[in-house]
């Protein structure tokens, strides 16, 4: 009778429970779609990767909370989402320190009065962090006299201190400066960090710092430009770096020029490596004056100041091109939808990207027979492909514009055909430049033409350690450290970032 009595209640029950599932399950599957949407739909190719990357998180986020709210309430079953996480097990670095704490049972006394040994364990590692700790370096330099005789007294000379009588040690004015052009943390910020653990220093004081240590190290920088204008086969891009005029009390458009070097996909000996250079204009004849002393193949985009580079007395210069552009052209024009033969030219440049993916790392004569061989006839078609259409298109239609670009740069953009080692595209040097766009976004305008220069030198540095794997404050805390020691000139190329031992 009782059972019969509570039946209302029970019902009431299981619809509470049905209805909270419902809700999760239909939050969940919305999320789960946004997140295939942005994982595997289709994306313009305006979008930025950061902004992209920003939007998967803030999805997978949202998921979380959901899960976890369902978690927390006995109402609902747990779902299973469609994408699993990953749960990174395994993966923590051996070079990370161990803190190890064992978890004993309040009694090993078994029930038979005997003592239980140990037959096993279970051991999990989880990933600790401890926010930034500050220390206090004290440096005592002891003075020693005699007392029998009136002979000198005895002290150590004080060590050699990137800011002389200041009080940051060399790491820490790595740190500064890795917060600011790789964790792209502008120095106010940063001050306020610091003030937070009791540390007041003002943002004109860190900004001394990071000057003083530019200065140290434009020599690094100098010789890392060096080394690669002694390449045979470099890419260059421009990207705007919007500079402070003080005179108009408004910004200037400046640019910084990105000269770097990528042979890992043709198995190259020359590490990776990028340098900045700041100038006032996009004027070609900056890329002239940057590129004094190179000669070889350099890969960029369709900017025109570049030709000024064929007009060389030397003639040592060979333009390659960049499919990329050339099939950004068409997607613009394809994403109409009303342009078949817009589409029809993207399935051939796919057709040539999948070669290539197919021949990265190999050698460049291996890469050179598969384009040969496979690249070539898609080449051809496309250049009849071409032809054939420029003919009966209106050269003022947006499709007549793109085959327009194409073919003015054939050239250029079939030269990979007869060097294994050049690239299809240019996008190896864009990849360095994103940072820089990424530091601009959050500094907004550089203060200076000089500041520009300091920042184009430090990203130099930077760029460079990550595209060899360096830890980019070891190296930076090493190297200024290594030079107010009195490094030799003369042997300015073992403090290189790829000569940098990451066991020291």
């Amino acid at each position: 009778m009782n059972a019969v009595a509570n039946l209302p209640d029970d019902i009431d029950a299981l619809k509470a429970i049905i209805l909270a599932q419902q809700e999760q399950n239909t939050r969940l599957e919305a999320l789960v779609a946004a997140f295939k949407q942005a994982m595997f739909g289709r994306k313009s190719e305006k979008i930025d990767p950061d902004q992209f990357e920003l939007a998967l998180e803030d999805i997978e986020t949202a998921i979380a909370q959901v899960e976890a709210e369902g978690e927390a309430n006995p109402l609902v079953t747990p779902t299973q989402t469609a994408t699993p996480r990953k749960a990174n097990r395994g993966s923590l670095p051996r070079h990370l320190p161990r803190i190890e704490e064992v978890i004993e049972p309040e009694s090993t006394l078994c029930d038979c009065g005997c003592e239980r040994h140990v037959i096993g364990e279970d051991v999990s590692e989880r990933l600790d962090i401890v926010p930034a700790q500050f220390r206090v370096i004290v440096t005592r330099r002891p003075k020693y006299a005699c007392r029998s005789c009136e002979g000198g007294i005895v002290q150590i000379p004080a060590p050699a201190h990137l800011i002389p009588g200041g009080m940051p040690t060399e790491a820490t004015v790595a740190h500064v400066i890795v917060s600011k052009y790789a964790d792209h943390l502008p120095l106010y910020r940063q001050a306020q960090i610091y003030s937070r653990q009791g540390i007041d220093l003002d943002r004109s004081t860190l900004a001394a710092w990071v000057g003083r240590a530019a200065f140290e190290l434009t020599p690094v920088y100098e010789a890392l430009l060096a080394n690669l204008k002694r390449s045979s086969k470099l890419f260059m891009d421009e990207t705007t770096a919007p500079v402070l005029d003080p005179g108009r009390r408004e910004t200037k458009t400046g640019y910084f020029w990105a000269l770097a070097r990528d042979d890992r996909p043709w198995g190259g000996d020359d590490p990776p490596g990028v340098a900045f250079t700041y100038a006032p204009g996009r004027s070609g004849q900056y890329a002239e004056d940057i590129l004094e002393g190179f000669s070889g193949t350099l890969q960029v985009d369709g900017y025109a100041g570049y030709n000024r580079l064929l007009k060389r007395p030397a003639q040592d210069v060979e333009l390659a091109y960049c499919w990329a552009h050339a099939r950004r052209k068409l997607h613009e024009v394809a994403q109409t939808g009303t342009t078949p033969i817009a589409d029809e030219g993207l399935k051939q440049i796919a057709n040539l990207y999948r070669i290539e993916k197919e021949i990265r790392g190999q050698n460049p004569e291996a890469r050179l027979a598969a384009r040969q061989e496979r690249s070539k006839p898609i080449i051809d078609d496309f250049e009849t492909w071409l032809t054939t259409h420029r003919a009966r298109v209106s050269a003022k239609s947006p499709l007549g514009e793109a085959l327009k670009y194409i073919a003015k740069y054939w050239d250029g953009l079939t030269l990979f055909l007869t060097d294994g080692r050049i690239e299809i595209d240019n996008n190896a040097v864009e990849r360095t430049i994103r940072p820089i766009a990424l530091n601009r976004k959050n500094a907004l305008f550089a203060g200076h033409d000089a500041g520009a220069q300091n920042w184009a030198m430090l990203a130099t540095l930077i760029e460079t350690c990550k595209l060899n794997a360096i830890d980019p404050h070891a190296w930076m805390s090493n190297t200024l450290t290594a030079i107010v020691n009195g490094h030799k000139q003369s042997r300015i190329g073992e403090l290189l970032p790829w000569s940098y031992d990451q066991a020291v």
